[in-house]
């Protein structure tokens, strides 16, 4: 993961972590069948990341430009409650976001592929971007993923923050119990 020390070091404070969708939780691919009806693909430990992190205390939310139907179904069987689905500007629900949790933006990160996610990231503490981001949201994030959205870019960063956390070893120990 490409990340510094300065991302290290404000990756123990984080209390949010807010994810796009489209590129980020999955590859980007919007895939339609003959009925017209919409798929994606999303990785199985990206799920188990984020139910990780908020078995930890960190809460998890979404905010997205698009707005479908197994995006709804796939957040629901994650159980998270911070949806924001038809977003222009991201910038707009993260204020709104931070405020009803009260959460500061200065202990949260946003993870992001491209430049619609560039509002929100600006205002977090740690901007993120995915391995398969646009070169200028990567340049403007201060850490970037080595694997790509869809593809445990996700299940990267929960660990990541549990590390930095020191919430890591235990978590994983708990497993073999």
């Amino acid at each position: 993961m490409g990340n510094s020390s300065k991302a290290e070091s404000i990756a123990k404070d984080i209390k949010l972590l807010i994810l796009d969708v489209d590129g980020v939780l999955t590859d980007g691919g919007i895939y339609f069948d003959d009925n017209g009806t919409e798929h994606k693909k999303f990785d199985s430990q990206d799920g188990c990341g984020i139910k990780l992190l908020e078995l930890s205390g960190v809460e998890v939310a979404i905010i997205t430009a698009r707005s479908t139907r197994s995006v709804a179904h796939r957040l629901e069987t994650l159980s998270i409650k911070n949806y924001y689905h038809g977003i222009k500007d991201k910038g707009v629900a993260l204020k709104e976001l931070s405020e009803k949790l009260s959460i500061d933006l200065s202990e949260s990160a946003f993870v992001g592929d491209d430049v619609i996610d560039l509002p929100a990231m600006s205002k977090v503490a740690l901007p993120i971007a995915v391995a398969n981001a646009h070169s200028f949201v990567k340049e403007n994030a201060l850490m970037v993923t080595n694997n790509a959205g869809g593809s445990g870019a996700v299940r990267e960063v929960c660990d990541f923050l549990l590390k930095s956390q020191d919430k890591y070893d235990d978590l994983m120990q708990s497993f073999l119990k």
